[in-house]
């Protein structure tokens, strides 16, 4: 198992930035921000042997390209806008010949409910499109943030059943998870064979204010770099090792108690020790 980032952090940086951090601070992959207009790849506009080149001449790999957009939007423009980028970031993959798209499986709509958007609008498009991933070798990879059509794991079963594509998974994210009161080391085990990338995002649960306003309050927790939150990260990435997953540790940083790159060095310092 090795350790990555994902790039959104460094957006008004452009790739070289990132890549020359990357390497220096002893990252060994990217998970690399693509959609219209942005700095790292965007999809509308971009070489892709000038981006792997830049990428490996630095020693590092793509472990994925990250497209996140809501493709169930309330409005149909907004909707379809999304929808063309995600397929953009899917012949990007093609191209660079990366295996893996990360992506979200959208919000709910307004009058909707997560169910019924996973049975009308995700699942059938997901199914199109992992029909078209899977000629080319490509996995479709949710991330799991609570916002979205998959909050807790009845709904992920849920789109796995309407979508069963073996393409068809997870950029599993434990932090999501932890704050909601779900076990994560369980969802490991049950959604194995559907993790193909992960992020590496730790919680700090505020106990105080947990206490004070309960649950359904999202103040009482946050966000932070992996070894500062609630997470066993030596016990989750062993549960990951025996169900499998050997990919990457991709981090996502979120955390504000610390800057951009010490952050990023933080995670991966603390990682390191198991992998």
């Amino acid at each position: 198992m090795h350790v990555g980032i994902l790039t959104a952090p460094f957006a008004r940086d452009d790739l070289e930035t990132v890549v020359k951090f990357a390497s220096e601070a002893g990252f060994s992959a990217l998970e690399i921000a693509c959609r219209p207009g942005t700095v790292h790849l965007n999809v509308d506009s971009y070489d892709a042997a000038e981006v792997t080149d830049t990428v490996a001449a630095a020693g590092l790999e793509i472990s994925s390209l990250a497209c996140y957009v809501n493709i169930t939007a309330s409005d149909p423009a907004e909707r379809q806008k999304n929808r063309d980028a995600l397929k953009k970031a899917l012949e990007a993959c093609v191209a660079m010949e990366v295996d893996t798209l990360c992506c979200i499986a959208g919000l709910p709509p307004e009058g909707k409910s997560r169910e019924q958007t996973i049975t009308e609008d995700a699942g059938p498009f997901f199914n199109e499109l992992c029909r078209d991933a899977a000629t080319d070798g490509v996995n479709i990879a949710m991330e799991n943030w609570f916002a979205t059509n998959i909050q807790h794991l009845a709904q992920w079963d849920q789109i796995f059943e309407v979508c069963p594509a073996t393409n068809f998974g997870l950029n599993y994210d434990p932090s999501h998870l932890v704050w909601m009161g779900i076990d994560y080391l369980y969802a490991v085990e049950k959604f194995a064979s559907r993790i193909f990338h992960t992020h590496a995002k730790d919680t700090e649960i505020r106990r105080h204010v947990l206490r004070y306003k309960g649950n359904q309050d999202t103040s009482h927790f946050r966000y932070v770099i992996p070894g500062y939150g609630v997470i066993d990260w030596g016990e989750y990435i062993a549960r990951l090792r025996d169900n499998g997953y050997n990919g990457v540790l991709s981090i996502e940083h979120e955390d504000r108690a610390f800057g951009r790159e010490e952050g990023f060095v933080k995670g991966l310092r603390h990682l390191q020790q198991f992998c």
